[in-house]
């Protein structure tokens, strides 16, 4: 029997892909420091091509930062908040790279 190829929509090629930062990573910035993706680039966080970076909720946070990225889970932002820090979205994430 002969395979038929698959056409017509494929939802994949429209998803929006974020690079992931674990909360714990952010433990090596200093108390008060702007946390960005560009902050994060530099100390190799996050690395690769992707529509912006997300921060996951996972270890705990001990220090009081701003973080600046383009999504946040929701165990992430609450342990930033409860650590006095601030969460902030950015509006408009990057155009996503074609795979």
């Amino acid at each position: 029997i002969r395979r038929m190829p698959k056409r017509g929509f494929n939802n994949a090629r429209h998803a929006v892909r974020y690079l992931p930062v674990n909360l714990e990573a952010l433990n090596r910035f200093e108390d008060g420091t702007r946390v960005d993706e560009q902050a994060l680039r530099a100390v190799g966080l996050a690395n690769g091509r992707a529509a912006g970076v997300k921060i996951l909720g996972a270890g705990k946070l001990t220090r009081k930062l701003t973080v600046v990225v383009h999504a946040f889970s929701a165990s992430a932002r609450t342990q930033i908040e409860g650590a006095g820090g601030i969460c902030e979205v950015v509006v408009k994430p990057a155009k996503t790279p074609t795979p």
